[in-house]
């Protein structure tokens, strides 16, 4: 992966601690040694946990959970809301923090729901949580702007990563590209 790809230099590294993500972490980045931050952990499925929509399909709470139901939650596990809520406050603790330090050139490594989850919360363009799927060992740059920040608790995003020779930004970078964060602020 960090043989075949372009990752971003950074000053600090933040990781989910779960092995996967810290190991990953100190592939791409063997000189930072990862900030483990327990909010970035992946959603907890509980029981629903390894098993396909078929293995779960006669489960009393499946459909609900699935169709996003308010207060469904797997056996065990955590709701959306709970999800959403721990990832959330996690991220504005790594933003407030960077913001307060100066710190400029980071990288979260975490999971792909956790990524998901995250950008739709915060990111801009406003996206639906599917559309920020990823696969492993990718992800997004974002640029956190003080003032949008503070604003509305909202970060640009601006380029998958890590970079693909021979493809273009999808966000924010081409010539082409009608979203502006200034029409975001001032609306």
């Amino acid at each position: 992966m960090k043989n075949d790809y372009k990752y971003p230099p950074v000053d600090a590294v933040f990781a989910s601690p779960l092995s996967r993500c810290t190991q990953t972490a100190k592939i791409i980045y063997p000189n930072c040694e990862p900030i483990l931050i327990n909010g970035l952990i992946e959603y907890n499925f509980g029981e629903f946990e390894g098993k396909t929509a078929e293995e779960l399909q006669d489960h009393p709470v499946f459909p609900d959970w699935l169709a996003g139901k308010k207060g469904v939650e797997p056996p065990f596990g955590e709701s959306n809301d709970e999800f959403a809520n721990r990832i959330a406050n996690a991220f504005i603790k790594i933003v407030d923090g960077l913001i307060e330090t100066g710190v400029t050139h980071t990288a979260i490594v975490t999971h792909g729901g956790v990524i998901m989850a995250l950008l739709t919360l915060f990111g801009l363009p406003q996206a639906p949580m599917h559309e920020w799927l990823t696969p492993g060992g990718c992800g997004y740059t974002i640029r956190i702007t003080p003032s949008l920040w503070s604003q509305g608790r909202k970060v640009e995003v601006i380029a998958q990563i890590p970079e693909v020779e021979g493809e273009k930004d999808s966000f924010g970078t081409d010539e082409d590209d009608d979203f502006n964060v200034e029409d975001y602020i001032n609306n």
